[in-house]
């Protein structure tokens, strides 16, 4: 919520967030990564490089904007895989699931939506 809430209101201070309610699907293709692992970096890597997949849903920890940074740098070979891990041990990822096909949306169904302002 409070990535959304930041993400919302990054321009002008204020925006709106919406609520869905999920219900999975067991006959969707779903991708699921309990914990940040090399897999999900490879995954993680191969997406930000413009590989496609063919999976509805993938479902795990989402990279922060520091570890989305560390990551970069993985990429453009300024550091090295060693070196990712020891960065992002520290940093506690969010819990995501993305959307990737129509099929993947129908388990969504719109709940509220309001309007959300910087406190400052």
């Amino acid at each position: 919520m409070e990535q959304a809430k930041r993400w919302a209101i990054r321009f002008n201070g204020k925006g709106i967030m919406n609520e869905y309610t999920y219900m999975p699907n067991p006959n969707l293709k779903i991708l699921f990564f309990p914990e940040m692992t090399e897999d999900w970096l490879d995954f993680i890597v191969a997406c930000r490089s413009g590989k496609s997949h063919d999976f509805d849903i993938v479902e795990g920890p989402m990279a922060n904007d520091t570890i989305f940074n560390y990551i970069q740098n993985f990429v453009d070979g300024k550091i090295s895989r060693a070196a990712f891990w020891e960065l992002a041990r520290f940093k506690k990822p969010t819990h995501q699931i993305s959307f990737h096909t129509a099929r993947a949306l129908e388990t969504l169904s719109f709940k509220t939506a309001y309007e959300v302002y910087d406190e400052k």
